[in-house]
């Protein structure tokens, strides 16, 4: 017989979960001391939404489980946005909310969980794959395991449970559970995949995060290889394809190039879409006039094929890797008539402007890509900072470039950068986030010091909400409550926190101060003062 606290601290130890992330409180108190007397570092956020972005970086670095740990009542509520943004990412994570005891429910309780205080359950419920709360310690392995399996089954994702204080204090007889392995079906229809592909002439592969939940790259780089097919990324599938192969076109949508662009414009017979729901970010400039004729799309999910490109289309249900193995088992590459592919006549005239002060941030991209070698992991946070890196910055290698374009949390990228570099402390991780989100979550880089997270921080700093700011001037001739009045001092701020810091206005300060961030052994924060009145690549979304 052994505690439920220390049940899933054992599982935890036995899934080489080594840390594990939140914020402490009264109701999961037990659990954290049980986490440390099993070797399990309880890694103190400095906000619960932290702890679940941390949490999330850890689960896609390791490519496994996950965890993150609140109390209950507001405990719960300030992790899930972390859960949105993990849902989005399609990340495994385990996020145990805790709740006053269970035999004072119905009570007016501090912190209440229940229905009649602040229903966490209820509230997970959007935001994951299974949200629960165990009220009884005789169904509690049932539980755990329907949560596990949750995760894991199809669209891997985040998964909630609310725990009883006294619940999680009861002894249950012991009991021993291995993470799901994953079988993948192969989809039915891909001899008519095959067919369509070989029958089309104008082709194009467009790439999304899904390649990154799949580790398909090198999958997609045969795809478009055997078939000699260029290549467009998503801007969240930029890191899915490498920057200078000679079938890489960039982005398209926002932060796009000029290359991916003039291609889709010269007409399509075919898009062969990859792990990508094609939201609004991602079609930016994409008009009814220039759709493709047909549409291939492989992906996990129905949900979004077909509905934001209204043309024919052949969904390739299923996992990404697995469907793209299977369609080259079927290929005959005698069929496949290779014709070389002209990528000059798609290049667009670059408008390079040499900075003057402050540096202009497609420059800082320039240099960061000039600067960051191959083995180095972006995580790139939401607004227009990033859009230049998606613009600018070249993917040496596949897997290397992280940007979530669909649910879009400001400053996540901080905690996911840190969670990623705790996981595999030997990998080169920067985060690449503005001044909006560092106001958001900055002080999560305390985390990254306190723990040995050396993570380089790149902050561009303009002074305001800058992807808001020029949407709103652009669309409705006004920007109102965009600009910070007391501007952020960055590199003030991480040194209040421990942190190696550096403040840059020119190409060559920003070149320095990465090279002294590569060689030392600590959190780097590198502020970037760029230039306001630069128009950010993101004027096509509407």
């Amino acid at each position: 017989m052994k505690k439920i606290s220390e049940i899933i601290a054992v599982h935890l130890k036995k899934w080489e979960i080594n840390h594990v992330f939140g914020i402490p409180g009264k109701a999961v108190t037990a659990l954290i001391l049980d986490l440390h007397n099993h070797d399990i570092e309880f890694v103190l956020a400095k906000h619960e939404s932290g702890a679940g972005f941390e949490a999330a970086g850890y689960a896609l670095m390791k490519n496994q489980l996950a965890v993150a740990i609140g109390t209950s009542g507001p405990g719960g509520t300030n992790l899930l946005t972390s859960a949105g943004q993990a849902k989005a990412s399609h990340l495994p994570v385990l996020f145990i909310t805790g709740h006053p005891s269970i035999k004072d429910s119905g009570r007016a309780l501090g912190q209440d969980s229940t229905m009649f205080g602040t229903d966490v359950v209820k509230m997970f419920e959007p935001v994951t794959k299974f949200s629960a709360r165990i009220e009884r310690a005789d169904t509690f392995k049932a539980y755990f395991e329907h949560a596990i399996e949750k995760a894991y089954s199809g669209v891997k994702g985040p998964v909630h449970l609310s725990i009883a204080a006294d619940v999680l204090a009861e002894s249950i007889e012991e009991f021993h559970m291995d993470l799901p392995e994953v079988i993948h079906p192969v989809a039915s229809n891909l001899e008519q995949c095959k067919e369509l592909i070989n029958r089309s002439e104008k082709k194009v592969i467009f790439v999304g995060k899904g390649v990154h939940a799949s580790r398909a790259y090198r999958e997609v780089k045969m795809l478009a290889e055997i078939f000699d097919i260029p290549v467009m990324t998503t801007p969240g599938g930029k890191g899915a394809f490498e920057s200078k192969h000679h079938l890489s076109l960039g982005a398209f949508g926002l932060g796009g190039t000029q290359e991916a662009s003039a291609y889709v414009e010269s007409g399509l017979d075919l898009m062969i879409v990859i792990g990508t729901k094609l939201s609004d970010m991602s079609v930016a400039g994409l008009n009814p006039s220039v759709y493709p004729k047909k549409i291939i799309h492989f992906d996990y999910d129905q949900t979004f094929i077909g509905k934001t490109i209204q043309v024919e289309t052949l969904p390739i249900l299923g996992d990404i890797k697995t469907n793209l193995l299977a369609l080259f088992d079927k290929l005959d590459y005698k069929e496949i008539i290779k014709k070389p592919f002209d990528m000059d006549k798609y290049k667009g005239i670059e408008s390079y402007i040499e900075s003057k002060s402050p540096i202009r941030a497609a420059e800082a991209a320039k240099v960061m890509s000039a600067t960051f070698d191959e083995d180095t992991v972006i995580f790139g946070d939401d607004g227009s900072h990033t859009f230049y890196a998606i613009q600018n910055y070249e993917v040496k290698r596949p897997g290397t470039f992280y940007f979530d374009d669909v649910f879009g949390t400001m400053g996540h990228a901080i905690g996911y950068a840190i969670g990623a570099k705790l996981a595999k402390p030997d990998a080169k991780i920067v985060c690449l986030t503005g001044d909006g989100c560092t106001f958001m979550h900055g002080s999560e880089i305390s985390t990254a010091v306190n723990y040995g997270a050396n993570v380089i921080f790149v902050v561009f700093n303009n002074g305001k909400i800058d992807m808001v700011d020029n949407g709103m001037t652009l669309h409705l001739g006004k920007a109102i409550g965009t600009v910070y009045r007391t501007m952020l001092d960055a590199q003030k701020y991480a040194e209040s926190m421990g942190a190696l810091a550096f403040k840059c206005t020119t190409a060559q300060e920003l070149e320095d101060a990465i090279r002294q961030a590569q060689t030392a052994n600590t959190t780097v924060v590198i502020e970037v003062i760029v230039d306001p009145l630069e128009l950010p690549p993101t004027a096509k979304r509407g």
